[in-house]
């Protein structure tokens, strides 16, 4: 059941925090110049499990207070950091919120793809999953018509970052299961085609798919 104003209020009563009003406290606090590495993560760690809420994952009436209050961007911010944890909660959000066409249009329109695509390398396992997540929404979004207009999937084809992603196919589930299926996910929807060999799926990208 989609959520709105009235049922809302219903739910949290006359005393306690609208939820607007939670996420513009947690922003605040973050971006607070007091506020610890300690407690940028809780706060990182609280935002990115909001936006996995079963209801923030189907009900756009949450999503929009992620957009008026910025909080997509925060996600980005939190990308750039040399902190392993913000990194991780940071590109988890990205993974979450991304899901909705609108979300992901403002998250490729901030600059998001590239911050994106250079989590692929983190040495966190979490991290590399929530950005192969995120590329392949990013995608789905694109190929929709429902895109930003950045071109998600010529950024995915630059030197260097369709290999990265061709190694976790080719790992063959080594690293990890879910890399594999998520890039394999990611390389179709770009048009790379696939061939068995010794077993173990192959990719490669048709010369006529780059000026596509």
């Amino acid at each position: 059941m989609f959520t709105n104003a009235k049922r809302q209020e219903e739910r949290i009563g006359r005393s306690g925090t609208p939820r607007q009003q939670y996420l513009q406290d947690l922003v605040a606090q973050f971006q607070s110049p007091t506020a610890t590495e300690e407690l940028k993560e809780k706060i990182a760690a609280n935002l990115a499990n909001l936006a996995n809420l079963a209801n923030f994952a189907y009900d756009p009436y949450n999503y929009a207070f992620l957009r008026d209050l910025n909080v997509l961007e925060l996600f980005l911010d939190c990308i750039t950091e040399p902190n392993e944890r913000l990194v991780e909660f940071g590109v988890g959000g990205v993974c979450n919120a991304c899901a909705d066409p609108m979300n992901a249009r403002v998250i490729a329109q901030c600059g998001g793809v590239p911050l994106v695509v250079q989590c692929l390398s983190s040495p966190v396992r979490n991290t590399v999953n929530y950005a192969l997540g995120a590329l392949y929404y990013l995608l789905c979004c694109e190929s929709e018509g429902k895109g930003s207009g950045v071109g998600i999937r010529e950024e995915i084809l630059k030197d260097g970052v369709a290999e990265l992603i061709r190694k976790y196919v080719d790992s063959g589930g080594e690293v990890c299961v879910s890399f594999g299926n998520l890039a394999r996910a990611i390389l179709d929807k770009c048009g790379w085609h696939s061939y068995q060999y010794k077993g173990k799926v192959k990719y490669f990208i048709p010369m006529n798919s780059i000026f596509m």
